[in-house]
């Protein structure tokens, strides 16, 4: 099985907060209780209802590029295996933002430019 798509990414230029609070409002959906303003990102939740909505300050990952992509998470493979595969199959490696504890995700691009994030996938998180 191949990864699902958890959010759709949005580069914001101003602030975070302020932009989910917009698409919250419009979509009848509410900020994560653990987001604030200030947070350099912001998740709307969707209560299952397909991915989340993750609204990231740009200047926290540089220069707004596309404006919105998707963030994977793989389900059957660790992000290391997801992020083979994806290079495999024509990807190109951007960036790694993964932490020293494992959070955070890669960045590639598709064949044309485009950017996707990986991010931990539930092999991962089941192994700590």
């Amino acid at each position: 099985m191949g990864p699902t798509i958890r959010h759709l990414t949005f580069d914001c230029a101003g602030e975070p907060y302020e932009l989910a609070g917009f698409w919250a409002a419009l979509l009848g959906r509410s900020i994560s209780a653990i987001d604030a303003p200030g947070d350099d990102e912001v998740l709307v939740e969707t209560q299952g209802e397909g991915p989340g909505l993750l609204f990231v300050r740009a200047d926290a990952r540089g220069a707004v590029r596309s404006g919105i992509h998707f963030d994977l998470r793989p389900t059957d493979r660790t992000r290391a295996e997801e992020v083979a595969r994806a290079l495999d199959l024509g990807a190109r490696l951007v960036a790694d933002r993964t932490g020293a504890s494992g959070r955070g995700w890669v960045v590639l691009a598709d064949p044309e430019g485009n950017e996707f994030c990986v991010e931990a996938g539930e092999r991962d998180r089941a192994a700590g």
